[in-house]
């Protein structure tokens, strides 16, 4: 049989009941895969739903704040995506009438927009051949062929897209597109693939060869860098706090953050004491210094290992220019200082 008909007959009956998966609109469809971006679909649908009920149509979002976005985004991480989703709808709303470009190479233009997230709305959408490649359909690919090629280099990419266009059904890219990102996502998985009851499982070469674990090849990053957060949590006698946009090209751009002090190592009180004396918020004034938490946090980015504690600052005057401790869960932080907020009870 025919790799794709053998492909959608899985589809059909094994498909999870999805809310985009109901639907061709393209702004929905866009949104969906955005936030799907480095994002497992138990994580992402509570977003999407948010989304949908506070922006249900481009223009909505086009008209929404940065803030608004990002906070609604919290906890999603990779912020980039959230910044780039809103400079897109303002971009579709205001410049092309709401409408969105209805094919591959017009979509990648979009900000954000790459070439898996092209292909899945062109396909889907406007039934366009644009085969996807994400890494559920890397490790599908890789795993039936035998292909040990890495997927993370440039050949790898070419390689995989070239093979995954001539596969797509022709006739409804829309249905193949789907059935091989569900299938590695439920049936052909990183860990414990369910290669028993797989219906390639007479053809597929790493399983006849027993390279199932071995496939897809991806070669190793360079290791994380460690860097050490410490945060200075305000609380002043007029019961305000300090919070800091961050600004420029870093991590968590434009979201809110406690005044940050980095250092080289892991810090202790005493030093932690002095550094706080000279910062220009506390310098010259009286305060109770003390740790939240013992242990440091590791909050683990794709490049960078955050060790982070949290030092409270007992402020024995008010601040008067700060922000009421009673507003701060309104702003959009990062989920790392979200936790903390949480389980501070602020």
């Amino acid at each position: 049989m025919i790799f794709y008909k053998t492909l959608n007959n899985w589809y059909s009956n094994n498909k999870r009941e999805l809310p985009w998966r109901k639907t061709a609109n393209p702004y929905y469809i866009w949104l969906s895969e955005i936030i799907l971006q480095q994002t497992q679909v138990a994580q992402g649908l509570p977003y999407y739903s948010a989304f949908v009920a506070e922006f249900p149509s481009v223009f909505d979002l086009a008209n929404a704040s940065e803030s608004q976005v990002l906070k609604l985004w919290q906890g999603l991480g990779y912020y980039s995506r959230a910044r780039n989703l809103h400079a897109t709808a303002k971009y579709v709303a205001n410049e092309l009438n709401g409408k969105f470009p209805d094919n591959y190479k017009d979509l990648l233009k979009l900000k954000g927009v790459g070439d898996y997230t092209a292909s899945a709305i062109a396909s889907i959408c406007f039934n366009e051949v644009a085969a996807v490649v994400d890494g559920n359909v890397y490790r599908v690919l890789s795993r039936y062929f035998g292909i040990d090629t890495p997927i993370n280099t440039t050949q790898g990419n070419k390689e995989f897209k070239a093979l995954a266009q001539e596969l797509i059904d022709k006739k409804d890219p829309a249905t193949f597109n789907q059935a091989i990102m569900e299938f590695g996502a439920m049936h052909c998985k990183p860990k414990n693939p369910n290669c028993d009851t797989c219906p390639f499982i007479n053809s597929c070469i790493a399983y006849n060869k027993s390279e199932v674990e071995n496939l897809p090849v991806k070669l190793k990053a360079n290791k994380a860098k460690v860097k050490h957060f410490n945060f200075l949590v305000i609380l002043s006698d007029d019961n305000q706090t300090v919070l800091e946009q961050r600004q420029g090209k870093g991590i968590w751009q434009n979201l809110y953050q406690f005044p940050l002090v980095e250092t080289k190592n892991e810090v202790g009180f005493t030093e932690m004491k002095s550094l706080a004396e000279k910062h220009q918020l506390l310098k010259d004034r009286s305060f109770e210094l003390s740790l939240y938490n013992k242990e440091s946090i590791v909050h683990k980015l794709s490049h960078q290992h955050l060790h982070t504690k949290f030092w409270i600052v007992k402020l024995e005057d008010e601040l008067k220019s700060g922000v009421s401790i009673a507003s701060v869960a309104d702003y959009a932080v990062p989920i790392l200082i979200g936790n903390f907020i949480e389980a501070f009870n602020f």
